[in-house]
């Protein structure tokens, strides 16, 4: 009997499971759906040739700094947006709200801003001099081309992401999903015809690529303002929003407090994630092609503990603002176990196909054995992420963010990007071993976050 008691605290009861899908499935459907279609996209722009390939790779790096970025500086109030619908205050949500609409646009004008002057040498520090000039000059042309038309959809992405993060802190997950799953569609339907050229369409290759991207981004943007605000709309959270922007000065004061951290966390990770693939591309241009397959493979297989780390901020956060602490440890570490085990199996899943998604892309043998062999490193750490990741939700949904900015950022900025830098610039070792010692430092973050957890100093209620 103890030893059944002690792992009923590790598993948790149907009710309980039941509870958890219908947060993240919609999430996880929505992540998956979008991820399988940036498969397609990316296969389709890899047919075209190495070179496009690589240059959109390149600008990709770009706009996921931004798109990180907006994520954490909605997350910041996402946290105060949760526990306040866990404890009933409804202009809570909406000053919440308020305050990511305004910070969102600030981001987005100064990102805007920032690609349109430098997008040409920031694209340049991935162009390792090794390559052919004309590798590197296709490749600039390319990446320059579609970074630009990228920009236009920088607005309406913001826009729904502040509206979707905030359905999401209020339990509602299922508009995100169908407004993310009807641009994914759009996206893709439109990639086929403008990449190649069909149905009478110019063939525009990157450009139609972006230019795809760009349309869905307004179609998912449009569902969800007419879903929210129409005259059918599903929730009366946004009910006089617009009445006024002021968000009250405790507020703002209490969410640049605990989200100031958050939104420089992201945002130094996210550009720490881009100079380790700045790293990487020392080992040439067939290394930019092979981490851009790995990279959106490994997504599609990742989304299930993203979406689960999501779920623990909004379920946990809701606990901790109805002040039940000790519910929310328990949901918190039936969650953690869910999240490693299910990778475990996913991880096994990409570890069989790894050898063989490669092949679908129309390039040359080198960058196919690279991509195979990072897919492979991928899905055995893949458990060890899904921990990480779930330690850093879980210390965001008490609000220590200063923690959370440590753990994340300064842990990457301090430990793996000196690791990458020192590899690439000062040894000559391959491409797969050098990124496996990359990522084998995240055992160090897992130990920590094991502890952080264990102390429990993120059981905190912020907003009564």
């Amino acid at each position: 009997m103890r030893e059944g008691s002690r792992w009923k605290k590790y598993i948790g009861d149907r009710a309980f499971y039941k509870m958890i899908l219908a947060i993240s499935l919609p999430m996880i459907i929505q992540n998956g759906f979008t991820n399988f279609v940036s498969l397609l996209d990316n296969i389709m722009v890899g047919r075209i040739g190495t070179e496009e390939m690589s240059g959109v790779a390149i600008a990709n790096q770009l706009f996921m700094v931004f798109n990180i970025t907006i994520f954490g500086g909605v997350s910041g109030a996402s946290i105060y947006g949760a526990q306040y619908h866990g404890l009933g205050d409804k202009e809570g949500v909406r000053n919440a709200f308020r305050f990511k609409l305004l910070l969102s646009t600030v981001l987005t004008v100064a990102a805007i801003g920032l690609f349109w002057a430098k997008g040409e040498p920031l694209i340049s520090l991935y162009l390792n001099e090794e390559a052919t000039t004309r590798d590197i000059g296709e490749t600039l042309r390319y990446g320059k081309n579609y970074l630009y038309v990228m920009l236009i959809g920088l607005p309406p992405y913001a826009i729904a992401q502040s509206y979707a993060s905030t359905l999401r802190d209020t339990g509602e997950t299922k508009l995100p999903m169908k407004a993310g799953i009807a641009a994914v569609f759009v996206n893709l339907v439109l990639n086929y015809i403008l990449i190649f050229g069909k149905f009478g369409a110019p063939r525009l290759g990157a450009t139609g690529a972006a230019i795809a991207t760009v349309i869905s981004r307004f179609v998912e943007m449009g569902i969800i303002l007419y879903s929210v605000h129409g005259k059918h709309r599903i929730t009366d959270i946004f009910g006089g929003i617009y009445r006024t922007l002021r968000v009250p000065g405790v507020l703002v004061k209490k969410i640049a407090i605990t989200g100031t951290p958050l939104l420089f966390n992201e945002g130094l990770w996210s550009f720490g994630m881009a100079v380790m693939n700045q790293c990487y591309s020392v080992r040439g241009l067939d290394v930019v092609a092979a981490v851009n397959i790995f990279s959106t493979v490994s997504n599609l297989f990742n989304v299930v503990f993203l979406s689960l780390g999501s779920a623990i901020a909004i379920i946990v956060g809701q606990q901790l603002g109805a002040g039940e602490t000790g519910k929310a440890v328990d949901t918190d570490r039936k969650m953690i176990v869910f999240s490693v085990a299910s990778c475990l199996v996913l991880g096994g899943l990409l570890a069989a196909a790894a050898p063989f998604i490669p092949h679908i892309y129309n390039t040359e043998h080198e960058v196919r054995q690279i991509a195979t062999g990072l897919l492979l490193i991928s899905a055995c750490v893949m458990p060890l992420n899904a921990f990480n990741h779930a330690s850093y939700f879980t210390m965001r949904s008490g609000g220590k963010t200063f923690i959370t900015f440590l753990f994340d950022s300064v842990f990457v900025w301090v430990v793996s990007i000196p690791i990458a830098y020192s590899l690439a610039h000062y040894t000559s070792m391959p491409i797969l071993p050098m990124y496996l010692c990359c990522v084998m430092a995240d055992v160090i973050k897992a130990v920590i976050g094991f502890v952080l957890i264990q102390r429990r100093t993120w059981v905190k209620n912020i907003v009564s």
